[in-house]
């Protein structure tokens, strides 16, 4: 069986490239095809794939701002000739399920979430443009629209990475989708040896305005506790301008610190509303409860009463009551427990389960 990977773009390895790791761990001889791939930038394991590029690569100064040839991206995949190939994966949060697969071919897609910027996020995304760009923007955004639902109808099934994303994909495609959590790498992610102190809590994230730091910040604003931000990112210059004594701004830690961060931490505030979100299985495979916003991915990781709580609203107050109601309950957490919870999302579930989708596609 000859198997082909699609993914928008190679140019770093973040949740979606490690997912497409799994999938070349399941088929190793697969090609992998994308709009513009940095092999300098991926994991030996995928850089050592063949990669094959769509004509949005040859486009001029595509290696550094392909995200503007948005409008070329759906050309470009219906150009690639997929005849030979037996099973089409592709691996979708930017235009790659948009593949024309020969009609002896099944096509699985893996959906991260639905492009973010032409649907749910586009009023916050075009905020951020002049008004040239956005007449451009709403322009192209429209027929992409179009596009997006025309080219789902040529998938055969859907994998969504969380049941939030599966109700995106039944309200823009109206399609069904099975729910398969994307993989964590765990292994660094343990409880400690010995009892830790648990001192501080920890917010982890890019700071940009959807991750809402800036929430976290001003319910730490005049607690008697102290907060650690790690990540970098637009707003920080932003924060440090107004910072409060108790909380610390870490920056970008390296990958070797942020275990034992997490494992003397009291909770991980987690208040973006996300596709399914990585950092909190992370916190919890340390034994660290998560304080989440109660939307998004976050409710196929965290059990509310038991690996951590949910707050209601997007607010200071919300959040604030949150943290007053773990308090109150911190001692009934079990930090055995919420690591054993964790373990259930690692890479090898992660490969039984869409192995098994994809067989059951085969079958039928």
């Amino acid at each position: 069986m000859k198997v082909a990977i699609i993914h928008h773009w190679l140019v770093g390895m973040r949740g979606g490239e490690r997912v497409v790791e799994e999938f070349v761990r399941l088929y190793p001889d697969a090609d992998i095809f994308t709009h513009v791939a940095d092999r300098s930038t991926l994991s030996p394991l995928l850089a050592g794939q063949r990669i094959f590029e769509t004509s949005v690569a040859r486009l001029p100064g595509a290696r550094k701002h392909y995200q503007k040839y948005l409008a070329f991206m759906p050309r470009a995949l219906e150009e690639l000739d997929l005849s030979a190939y037996d099973l089409v994966i592709s691996s979708e949060s930017g235009p790659s399920k948009g593949v024309i697969v020969p009609p002896h071919a099944r096509h699985i897609c893996y959906i991260n979430s639905p492009m973010r910027y032409i649907w749910d996020h586009y009023p916050s995304y075009t905020s951020k443009l002049n008004w040239l760009e956005r007449a451009y923007f709403s322009r192209l955004a429209h027929r992409m629209r179009i596009w997006d639902v025309t080219s789902a109808a040529r998938v055969d099934q859907f994998v969504a990475n969380s049941n939030f994303i599966a109700r995106r994909v039944d309200a823009y495609y109206n399609r069904d989708a099975t729910v398969v959590n994307p993989p964590v790498d765990l292994g660094a992610y343990k409880l400690p040896d010995t009892a830790s102190k648990r001192e501080h809590y920890i917010f982890v994230s890019q700071l940009v305005p959807y991750k809402r730091a800036d929430l976290v910040i001003e319910a730490f604003r005049g607690l008697d506790r102290p907060l650690l931000v790690v990540g970098d990112g637009s707003q920080r210059e932003e924060f440090k301008k107004n910072l409060p004594p108790n909380v610390t701004l870490l920056g970008r830690v390296p990958n070797a610190d942020l275990p034992g961060l997490y494992q003397n931490a009291r909770a991980l505030l987690f208040p973006a509303e996300e596709d399914f979100g990585i950092v909190p299985v992370e916190a919890m495979a340390c034994g660290t409860p998560v304080l989440a916003y109660g939307r998004g991915g976050a409710r196929d990781s965290v059990v509310d009463g038991t690996t951590g709580l949910f707050f209601g609203r997007q607010d200071v107050a919300s959040l604030r009551d949150a943290i007053t109601r773990f308090e109150a309950m911190e001692d009934s957490f079990d930090a055995a427990a919420i690591h054993a919870h964790a373990t259930r999302f690692g890479a090898e579930r992660f490969r039984r389960e869409f192995s098994a989708v994809v067989e059951k596609v085969l079958a039928h």
